[in-house]
């Protein structure tokens, strides 16, 4: 019997273990009819049915930035020195920090995280700074939406939800 509990926590020692664990994404892919590049400076945030921002009270919905509001960031590139490359800047070996975003909004979220009770709320901030004013738009959430990360739950979505898994969600802004 001791030969059995050191044996499983020597198994446990040697496991491996993703950086990701217990975390997925929602992406963003927010551009102009026509146009394939995404709109910068927008805001990018969780709403409930109201409107209203959902925050992440205790950690409930994402590890990172407890009590704050459900805030996309936009992904950016990381040098040879794996450290964030400033705008414009070049690296030989230059790399998307979340690669599977490429140069999209994201927000890290819980594996477990209740989308289909939530949508996403984008809107132009900065006016016409980004090539013009975009009207506001809110999107639902599906559970289909989230890139699900570094476990076998991944594989069990995919079988879930077929096709539509680990994609950007696509959003078309209009000019106002």
């Amino acid at each position: 019997m001791l030969l059995l509990a050191a044996g499983g926590a020597s198994a446990q020692q040697n496991a491996m273990h993703c950086g990701y664990d217990f975390t997925s994404y929602v992406v963003i892919d927010a551009h102009e009819n026509g146009k394939t590049h995404n709109i910068k400076n927008l805001k990018v945030t969780i709403v409930d049915s109201l409107g209203n921002d959902v925050i992440n009270t205790n950690n409930l919905y994402s590890y990172n930035k407890a009590n704050q509001p459900m805030k996309f960031s936009f992904n950016y590139l990381i040098g040879d020195d794996n450290k964030r490359l400033p705008e414009g800047g070049v690296a030989k070996k230059e790399r998307w920090f979340f690669p599977y975003a490429k140069d999209n909004y994201m927000l890290s979220v819980v594996n477990n995280f209740p989308a289909e009770s939530f949508q996403v709320k984008i809107e132009d901030v900065d006016g016409a700074e980004n090539g013009g004013k975009f009207k506001t738009v809110f999107v639902p959430l599906y559970s289909y939406n989230m890139y699900v990360l570094c476990s076998n739950e991944s594989e069990q979505a995919a079988m879930k939800f077929g096709r539509k898994m680990n994609k950007p969600i696509d959003v078309v802004l209009e000019k106002e």
